[in-house]
């Protein structure tokens, strides 16, 4: 089971699934289900296959079940590619206006994960586009597929755009701190491998510094729009979570469990287990507001 997990990053599968389910009912005050399984099997598909190509990378790390995903390599990548396939099939039947968005997703997954850029790069290896990349992503399943899901069901904002783009704001720079954090984590491999992450550019106090930044600023946008007006308080009680991630990364980072140290004598501040449990505490903070808002208790 640990194999699996790690095989589909499922913890990321659960943030990009309940991500889309709880602003689907931010922007609707709705329930789409539909939308939230799409979400998760959109980024179970390109981590899988993320994980088909990045083995060099991920070996050098020593993330749990790279040996899994080399012995199974091309099964893992045909198999991943016709469940992309017939997912287009299935969703285009139930739900006919995410295709666009979908067809971005993908492509830009596709970019990211093989060399389909001038020169045989892929975006994985470009500095900045790289966590851009990724944060466009979750911009699409997060966002895009449930206003697209409530247009098409002849359903209003709830917020004004506005209230929208700031929301959309807030939850990038959040969401880029998580990239930088990876990439702490992954540094030794990353730069082995020629990525060009903030952290094998710029070194590991930069990169926790930038952490930091995108943390402050993605809090100071959810609390600016609300004084403004723009922004509801279901929106500005999400902040618990960039500094519960604030908060532990630093002691964590301090702490006896510190980092792993890759064969070579490379280290991370960054520990691996830390990273996807603390992606694990976000999923579960997303799950328990979603929670209260369906028991009607109050402050969302």
């Amino acid at each position: 089971m640990r194999v699996l997990a790690a095989t589909g990053r499922l913890h990321i599968v659960a943030i990009g699934a309940l991500g889309a389910l709880t602003f689907g009912w931010v922007f609707f005050g709705e329930r789409m289900p539909l939308v939230a399984v799409v979400a998760g099997i959109d980024w179970f598909l390109v981590n899988l296959l993320n994980r088909v190509v990045d083995l060099p990378e991920d070996r050098a790390n020593g993330i749990v079940g790279t040996d899994f995903v080399a012995k199974n390599r091309r099964l893992l990548l045909w198999g991943g590619l016709g469940a992309l396939a017939a997912s287009f099939v299935g969703v285009q039947l139930l739900a006919p206006w995410l295709w666009p968005f979908r067809l971005a997703f993908h492509a830009l997954g596709m970019a990211y994960n093989w060399p389909l850029l001038p020169g045989r790069r892929r975006i994985k290896q470009l500095y900045f586009w790289k966590n851009t990349a990724s944060a466009i992503g979750f911009v699409l399943t997060v966002f895009a597929y449930p206003i697209a899901t409530g247009r098409g069901a002849g359903l209003e904002l709830l917020l004004a755009p506005a209230g929208v783009a700031l929301t959309a704001l807030f939850f990038v720079l959040f969401e880029l701190s998580y990239e930088v954090l990876y990439d702490l984590r992954d540094a030794p491999g990353d730069r082995a491998a020629g990525v060009a992450t903030y952290p094998v550019v710029h070194g590991e106090r930069t990169a926790t510094r930038i952490v930091d930044g995108l943390v402050l600023a993605s809090c100071a946008v959810a609390m600016g729009g609300y004084v403004a007006g723009a922004v509801p308080w279901r929106v500005v009680v999400m902040i618990a979570a960039p500094l519960f991630q604030l908060v532990y990364y630093k002691v964590r980072a301090r702490g006896a469990l510190r980092a792993e140290r890759a064969k070579d004598g490379a280290t991370s501040i960054v520990d691996a287990r830390d990273c996807i449990r603390l992606t694990w505490v976000g999923a579960a903070m997303l799950a328990l507001y979603n929670g209260w808002v369906t028991l009607g208790w109050p402050g969302v």
